[in-house]
C-alpha cells in the first residue's frame, strides 16, 4: 500500500545522530511499507524506523477531526517551554532572596534604621496597612527613628501598633510625631539574634531548592512527552545546578553581612 508523505515546515534532531532531520506527516490510513521504512504510533505519538535505526520524531497525533494527520512538536514550542521554565526559575530565585534581605532589614542591630518598621501594620480605619505607607519614618540620629504619620489622626493607631509590635522600642507620641530610643543590644541578644538571623537564610536556602525541584519536574514532563531527549535534560539540569549555586552565594552573602552587623559593637 503506497503511504502518501507531506514535508513538514518543523524539523528536528536525531537522538542518534543529533543532525537535523525532516519531519514528514502522514495523512489518510497508514500501514506498515516492507522491512525498510515503517511508521508506529503508540498512544498520540509515532516513531519512525529506518532499517536498524530508530528515530524518535517530535511528532503528535494531531485531535482534530481529519484521522491520520501528524502534527509535529516545533523547535519555537520547545525552545518557548524552556525559556518559559528558566525565566520562572529565575523570577522565583530572586524573589526569595529579597525576602530573606526584607527580613534581615527587619532586626535591629544596635544602630538605627527605618527598615526596622517594615514589618509593622496598622489598623488604619479598620484596614490593615504597612506602617511606611501612612508615614515616613526617619533616622535623626544613629540611636533614633522618627516617625512623622502623613495623618495625624493616625498616631494613636501607629503607636498602638508599635507597642504590640516585637521591635523592642517605646514609642514616645507628642502628639505631632513619634519618636523611638533605639536600644544598644547586649552580648546574648546579638548572639540570639545572631542564631535568628542564621535560621531564616536556611529557610531561604530551602525555598531556593524547592524552586530547582519543581524546575526539574517540570524538565522531565517535557522528556515524557518526548519534546526532550535525555541528553537535553541532563544539560539543562547541569545549567539549573549552576543558577541554584548562584543564588545560594547571594544568600550566604546577605547573611554575612547581616551577621556582622549583629555582632559588631
Amino acid at each position: 500500500m503506497t503511504i502518501a508523505l507531506s514535508p513538514s515546515t518543523p524539523v528536528v534532531r536525531s537522538q542518534l545522530t543529533r543532525q537535523p532531520i525532516p519531519i514528514f506527516c502522514l495523512q489518510g490510513n497508514f500501514r506498515t511499507c516492507g522491512n525498510v521504512v515503517c511508521w508506529a504510533a503508540s498512544a498520540n505519538y509515532v516513531s519512525l524506523r529506518v532499517g536498524a535505526r530508530r528515530f524518535q520524531p517530535l511528532v503528535k497525533l494531531s485531535s482534530g477531526k481529519r484521522r491520520g494527520v501528524v502534527r509535529c512538536a516545533t523547535i519555537e514550542e520547545i525552545e518557548a517551554e524552556k525559556s518559559s521554565i528558566e525565566k520562572d526559575v529565575k523570577e522565583r530565585m530572586e524573589k526569595t532572596v529579597e525576602n530573606v534581605r526584607s527580613n534581615f532589614n527587619s532586626i535591629r542591630t544596635g544602630r538605627a534604621s527605618p527598615a526596622m518598621l517594615d514589618k509593622i501594620e496598622v489598623d488604619y480605619y479598620g484596614t490593615p496597612v504597612s506602617l511606611k505607607s501612612i508615614a515616613q519614618v526617619s533616622t535623626p540620629d544613629a540611636s533614633s527613628l522618627l516617625v512623622q504619620p502623613y495623618d495625624k489622626s493616625s498616631l494613636k493607631a501607629i503607636e498602638k501598633a508599635i507597642v504590640s509590635s516585637d521591635v523592642g522600642m517605646t514609642p514616645n507620641n507628642d502628639g505631632e510625631v513619634i519618636r523611638l530610643a533605639v536600644p544598644q543590644l547586649t552580648s546574648d541578644r546579638r548572639k540570639e539574634l545572631s542564631k535568628i538571623v542564621s535560621k531564616q537564610a536556611e529557610e531561604g536556602k530551602v525555598a531556593i531548592r524547592n524552586i530547582r525541584r519543581d524546575a526539574l519536574k517540570a524538565y522531565e514532563k517535557l522528556e515524557k512527552e518526548k519534546k526532550l531527549s535525555e541528553d537535553n535534560v541532563k544539560d539543562l539540569s547541569g545549567d539549573l545546578q549552576k543558577v541554584t549555586d548562584e543564588y545560594m552565594k547571594k544568600i550566604d552573602t546577605v547573611f554575612k553581612q547581616k551577621e556582622k552587623e549583629l555582632l559588631t559593637i
